[in-house]
């Protein structure tokens, strides 16, 4: 990958100023689109002065910019997205134009300057009301949020580009992305960072529900190992597929919070004593998640690095320093 340029679309923010760090480490030369709506200039300070990095500001629902970001690049990660359900369920139109018509635009661009590989941020919520577990990437169910549809929308945009223009794409969907980086504050904070966040406040955290909803809640460093599988691959029947990117491991929202006290609690031990508050159900969350990695450890010869349990141990302490 050293003498290929990747562009990184919403490389200020969670995962994506992590993958521009990763790419910067393995000396790979990195473009970062942004627009700054979600992502954070302090996430990429520290490489504004890397000769390998550059950044652009700009939106990915312009076209122009998309092609602008695009010239040149070998690889494109695609991350730019306004992520969250409730924010999708409370702004359906921005949440649209921003996923699916940036999305387009991105593969337009993508498509026009020859780019080797789109590699983007797919969704566990693409599986909807399917009841089955685990999930399993060719058997879906049907979107419960408008944000859920645009990234199934992504996925059948990403098999067209494929089928009539040639474009290689890669699709990767995320199930409950966690870890350093990830922002505890503002409405839409998912939900570990917001936890860690009210225990070192000392404030209690308000489950949805009776707290048996589970997740595959999945380390970042999990996630930026399947991001460089997928563009570094030799394995032609690796590409144009979707993998989930996850661990394989079901944690209830209970068990969650009795992790984060425990490791929490190594530096403050009052945390342990912090109640847990129970609210209603959240509309447009789905019970269960648990992914099947099969396909990606086959496909992309995946292997998680990281449990529940070593990723959370981990992301308390940079939480600890940084927050």
């Amino acid at each position: 990958m050293k003498n290929h340029t990747v562009l990184v679309t919403g490389g200020a923010g969670f995962i994506g100023s992590n993958l521009v760090e990763v790419l910067l480490e393995n000396h790979v030369k990195v473009i970062c689109l942004d627009n700054f709506s979600t992502g954070y200039m302090h996430n990429i300070e520290p490489y504004l002065n890397n000769a390998l990095f550059t950044l652009i500001t700009g939106d990915i629902r312009d076209l122009n910019t998309c092609k602008y970001a695009c010239n040149g690049v070998d690889f494109v990660l695609h991350q730019a997205a306004l992520g969250s359900v409730p924010r999708s369920i409370e702004d359906p139109i921005t949440s649209n134009d921003v996923n699916v018509n940036g999305f387009l635009n991105m593969l337009v661009a993508a498509r026009d300057a020859k780019v080797k590989r789109f590699v983007y941020a797919a969704s566990s919520s693409t599986y909807g009301n399917s009841e089955a577990l685990p999930k399993v990437e060719n058997k879906i169910g049907k979107p419960l949020s408008p944000y859920a549809i645009t990234k199934y929308v992504n996925e059948l945009y990403a098999d067209i580009f494929n089928a009539t223009y040639g474009l290689n794409t890669i699709g990767l969907r995320y199930f409950n992305v966690f870890g350093r980086r990830q922002d505890p504050k503002g409405a839409y904070a998912a939900v570990i960072p917001l936890f860690v966040k009210q225990f070192m406040e000392h404030e209690s955290p308000i489950i949805n529900g009776d707290g048996s909803y589970s997740r595959d809640f999945t380390y970042i460093d999990n996630v930026l190992q399947m991001n460089l599988k997928a563009i570094s691959t030799s394995n032609i029947n690796a590409l144009n597929q979707v993998y989930n990117t996850a661990v394989g491991e079901s944690t209830t929202l209970l068990e969650l919070t009795s992790y984060l006290k425990t490791y929490l609690s190594h530096y403050d031990s009052e945390i342990a004593n912090i109640n847990i508050v129970h609210g209603p159900n959240r509309v447009g969350d789905i019970p269960h998640s648990l992914a099947s990695i099969e396909k990606a450890q086959q496909k992309l010869d995946y292997q998680p690095t990281h449990t529940i349990k070593q990723g959370l141990e981990e992301a308390v302490a940079w939480y600890w320093e940084n927050i």
